[in-house]
């Protein structure tokens, strides 16, 4: 065992030479962005940097104060952090969504009944959103069968006992966030099944009061910051598909979820799109 262990220190698995060369990709791909920003301003092209979060970052790197100067690597690190929870864990929650009301298309239909009860054919308006209270149903039970972040990561800053097991400091802790989800010891026999329902009176009374047994955005003093933009963007975007379409799982779907980044569709998610007619609601 000492010689394979000693031997892992000189030969990667193939799996680490792909992270690596990923890694490199992503940095690459934000160098690009950064020369391109900083091309377009020394044109004119923006004001300073610019006024997004892309330019406050580039301002922190360009700082001439070293208390408050960002170095190259944080301003990727930064880049990487944005894009994911503003973008792929999102995308990841609403591709299982739309899975998930193709196959369990009543819940579609109650789903596509709320949203034009209250919007019509007109835009949804942000003021109005939180009134979704099926969608919010929806989008919590996708999220506890489908976690974008499967696992989740915590370091034990001092020794700490749980009952009987004693975490040393400076333990990196793992969290299965779908082995929690899916306990059938929380959630009951159906743990496994699709029902929106158990949502009906709140994540209070769906977990019967136990905060830790829902986490698709963290918990405590580092969860997720964004929680609420991303629920808010997703009932946005979730409810402009309804006013529009019906769907249904195209017969060439094959379901393997699996992680890159996020828990997403191994092939995709294939679905038949027809425009919504009223008439047939």
């Amino acid at each position: 065992m000492a010689f394979f262990s000693c031997c892992r220190k000189f030969v990667k698995a193939s799996y680490d030479i792909e992270f690596e060369n990923l890694e490199a990709k992503i940095r690459e791909s934000f160098k690009n962005m950064i020369k391109k920003r900083e091309k377009d301003a020394m044109f004119g092209e923006l004001d300073g940097y610019g006024h997004d979060l892309f330019g406050l970052l580039l301002n922190a790197y360009h700082d001439s104060d070293e208390t408050r100067k960002i170095s190259l690597d944080d301003l990727i690190d930064q880049c990487k952090n944005f894009y994911l929870a503003g973008q792929e864990t999102s995308a990841s929650a609403l591709t299982w969504i739309v899975f998930l009301l193709s196959v369990h298309t009543d819940w579609q239909d109650k789903a596509r009944k709320e949203v034009l009860e209250l919007f019509g054919q007109q835009i949804p308006s942000q003021d109005r959103i939180s009134k979704l209270r099926i969608m919010g149903m929806i989008i919590n039970e996708s999220l506890r069968l489908y976690t974008p972040n499967a696992i989740l990561m915590r370091r034990v800053e001092r020794e700490t006992r749980l009952g009987k097991i004693t975490v040393p400091a400076n333990t990196e802790v793992y969290i299965s966030t779908l082995a929690v989800h899916q306990n059938p010891e929380i959630w009951g026999e159906d743990a496994l099944r699709f029902k929106p329902d158990r949502f009906s009176d709140g994540v209070a009374k769906a977990t019967n009061s136990n905060i830790a047994a829902f986490l698709p955005f963290g918990l405590g003093p580092r969860n997720c910051a964004g929680m609420n933009f991303a629920i808010t963007e997703t009932k946005l975007a979730l409810s402009m598909i309804l006013q529009h379409y019906s769907f249904t799982l195209s017969p060439t779907y094959a379901h393997c979820p699996t992680e890159v980044l996020t828990m997403c569709p191994q092939h995709g998610v294939q679905v038949i799109l027809q425009p919504y007619q009223p008439d047939l609601l």
